[in-house]
């Protein structure tokens, strides 16, 4: 699940990217207004958690033009501007819900599952990716193969998740590393390699069929048996 933070003060930022990164989304920060619905504009969002104090253009105007655009994703206001005509505004405006700081970051991370739990008919996104027996549930955040349920940990499940969402194409270890974890191309890191023996330890090597797939000195695919 890819989230929005559009978030112009560093420490909030660097805070909420590190805690939801560890519950396993996909995070991408913005702290210009202008710059996160641009990106809202020509991509694809899952979810905005937005402030609504912002330099460029603020979470107000983001929200309208989201709107505007025909942009369905859900967005959760996360500001200091605690006031119930303020509160009032945001939802009304099309907002999906609205978090004042100083906030707790557990009841944040409910609030985004609650938000994740809601199916957006335009959007059109899949619930449960599915490729061969393997299925991976992305509201309750399961995965099982055949009969057999899955414990897969939040950057396993995020990793899973980005494999299975370019189901039968070639993923490399920079896009990877991009998508679940935030950083930028490092050759020396050996953290998708890493993550990648656990997990097809858990995905392939209890069952008779191998689903992941390695071209050397390319990527990564997942894709059902040919």
């Amino acid at each position: 699940m890819k989230i929005i933070l559009a978030e112009d003060d560093s420490k909030t930022s660097d805070f909420l990217r590190k805690g939801l990164s560890q519950a396993g989304y996909s995070v991408e920060c913005y702290a210009d207004g202008r710059d996160a619905l641009s990106h809202c504009l020509y991509n694809e969002v899952d979810l905005v958690v937005m402030d609504r104090m912002m330099p460029g253009m603020d979470g107000m105007a983001v929200l309208k033009a989201l709107r505007a655009a025909g942009k369905t994703m859900p967005v959760l206001f996360l500001t200091s501007m605690s006031d119930v005509g303020d509160k009032v505004e945001g939802l009304m405006s099309g907002a999906d819900d609205y978090l004042t700081k100083p906030f707790h970051f557990s009841e944040l991370l409910a609030r985004i599952v609650v938000l994740a739990r809601r199916p957006t008919a335009a959007k059109g996104a899949a619930l449960v990716l599915t490729v061969h027996d393997l299925e991976l549930d992305l509201l309750s955040r399961t995965a099982r193969r055949g009969d057999t349920s899955i414990d897969l940990q939040p950057k396993e499940f995020a990793l899973l998740e980005a494999l299975m969402r370019n189901a039968g194409r070639m993923i490399t270890k920079t896009m990877l590393l991009e998508k679940v974890w935030d950083f930028s191309f490092d050759p020396q890191t050996s953290v998708v390699e890493t993550h990648m023996s656990r997990l097809r330890a858990k995905i392939d090597k209890p069952f008779a069929v191998a689903l992941i797939h390695t071209m050397r000195n390319v990527g990564y695919c997942i894709h059902a048996p040919r």
